[in-house]
């Protein structure tokens, strides 16, 4: 008796990591497929558990027995989406104001939202996902973080900033008498000992970089100005690159964007106020440009800008001249709507917008894969090529001929694990 228990126990075990074999080895067939710079024709990818084991021509590859065949007739495959700057804490501000969100909703509540746009960002394609900052909500970001990796909720590889730095006395919520003590939506701090502190602090906490506000509004509806010294700013990145971290910077004046370029910063996110010569700068330095075109465009649509049918506002009016001047001076630029400001899922309103304001179809779609894996040190991501990791979708039709069919995801795989077909 026990001797047949075992035998079935046996038999069931040998049937369990036959499936498993089977489903870990898959054969991709697409029309076409973008390998991460180059759209190419007649491809096959093959993956073997959660890595690429073959990725090239069609005719050259002999399928092995046992694999699992998916047909994508019409469709380019490609690897998974890189969203480079988001806050999956955040939601759009036309449903709760920033203020509101940061006062009155709770880490909690906040948490499970971010469970769910963490999923719709995954169905809509994208893979991995660099948030910068969790606006209020301490280290939610690294908590949320964990769960995904932990096989909790389905979402992106995050990599996460935790509350970010902020010069004191510039970031809000503002508006409050001295007397009023309010949550803040990043950690300030000021001098160079306390900002060396503040960088330790939150690298031990989780933080996969550090993000810093090199320039803010110091009262409500004031024009920004320069916050960190350079002092302050030269010190963060020299501990957050002795302890194997980056800095990234919030900037969008001439001055603030110049501080952080020299501080050494590895990306500037919005520069909203770039002139040529601050990009050069940029292209000198080796600082990547994170232009976030969907964000002011969302922002400039909630203010009542009914768009197609209103004259344009200044605002978008000068993104599409910053935009010009930083394609013009061969600065990288990074792939990143600021995503939360506007619905998550909705990444390809950065996508739609790069092209529309003079960006080549096929420098957007390496710039959401490869150059954002190159730029963010994900070395076996962003490229459909034999030993990366297994982090793959497909849309329907040609994006380099009409960008808008990265509005839909039709397979989605992370890791080796199909998470939509």
């Amino acid at each position: 008796m026990l001797r047949n228990k075992m035998v079935r126990i046996s038999f069931f075990t040998v049937l369990i990591f036959s499936v498993t074999l089977l489903q870990a080895q898959t054969l991709l067939l697409p029309d076409r497929v973008f390998d991460g710079t180059q759209m190419q024709e007649n491809w096959v990818v093959y993956i073997v558990g959660n890595k690429i084991e073959y990725a090239g021509e069609a005719s050259e590859f002999r399928t092995p027995k046992n694999s699992k065949r998916i047909d994508l007739k019409g469709m380019t495959l490609m690897p998974g989406v890189i969203e480079g700057h988001s806050h999956l804490l955040l939601h759009p501000y036309n449903e709760t104001s920033w203020n509101d969100q940061v006062l009155k909703e709770s880490p909690v509540e906040r948490a499970i939202r971010g469970t769910i746009h963490a999923k719709n960002s995954l169905m809509a394609g994208v893979t991995t996902m660099r948030d910068l900052g969790a606006e209020g909500a301490g280290y939610t970001d690294v908590y949320l973080k964990k769960t995904i990796e932990d096989n909790l909720v389905p979402g992106p590889r995050l990599l996460v900033a935790g509350p970010a730095i902020v010069a004191t006395g510039a970031y809000g919520p503002k508006g409050f008498h001295d007397g009023v003590m309010v949550p803040l939506g990043a950690e300030p701090a000021s001098g160079v000992p306390q900002v060396i502190e503040t960088v330790r602090r939150q690298l031990g906490n989780g933080a996969d970089f550090i993000k810093i506000y090199a320039d803010y509004r110091w009262a409500p509806g004031a024009k920004s100005q320069p916050t960190f010294l350079q002092e302050e700013i030269d010190a963060m990145v020299a501990t957050a690159t002795s302890a194997g971290a980056y800095v990234v910077a919030h900037a969008s004046t001439p001055e603030g964007m110049r501080r952080a370029i020299l501080g050494g910063v590895e990306t500037i996110e919005h520069g909203d106020g770039g002139t040529l010569e601050i990009f050069r700068l940029m292209k000198e330095k080796g600082v990547a440009f994170c232009p976030t075109l969907a964000a002011g465009d969302a922002i400039s649509q909630y203010r009542g800008w009914k768009k197609g049918i209103d004259s344009e506002p200044e605002r978008i009016t000068n993104k599409k001249a910053s935009f010009k001047l930083a394609m013009e001076s061969g600065v990288d630029i990074v792939f990143g709507g600021d995503v939360g400001v506007f619905t998550h899922g909705e990444n390809y309103r950065e996508m739609e917008l790069m092209v529309a304001y003079g960006m080549k179809p096929i420098d957007v779609l390496a710039s959401m894969t490869s150059l954002n894996a190159k730029i963010f040190h994900l070395d076996t991501l962003g490229r459909l090529e034999k030993g990366f990791l297994a982090d793959i979708i497909a849309v329907p039709g040609n994006p380099l001929k009409d960008i808008t069919a990265m509005r839909q995801a039709i397979f989605v795989m992370k890791d080796g694990v199909i998470y939509k077909e």
